[in-house]
């Protein structure tokens, strides 16, 4: 346990900042989840409707620090993908 004013006051902000970072990387989690669900559904327009809103939720994230910038990329290009190809599909 610190002992300093200050550390004490460092300690506080970094609770804030997990419970921040932890809401931030649960709301993007389970609309990465929802988009997963929908293309292992099969349903291709509500993947694709999902889609747009999954694309700016990771961008969200990736603005905020919760994910690298080429991790967000990389998600992004992957679920673009799969969509895609359930679109041609079907």
């Amino acid at each position: 346990m610190a002992h300093h004013a200050s550390a004490l006051k460092q300690m506080r902000q970094g609770q804030k900042h997990q419970a921040r970072n932890r809401k931030n990387v649960s709301q993007l989690k389970t609309q990465v989840r929802k988009l997963r669900a929908a293309i292992a559904k099969g349903d291709a327009a509500e993947a694709k409707e999902t889609l747009s809103q999954t694309v700016s939720a990771i961008d969200k994230a990736a603005k905020k620090g919760v994910v690298h910038d080429n991790a967000a990329a990389r998600y992004k290009s992957r679920l673009t993908r799969r969509v895609n190809a359930l679109n041609a599909r079907g």
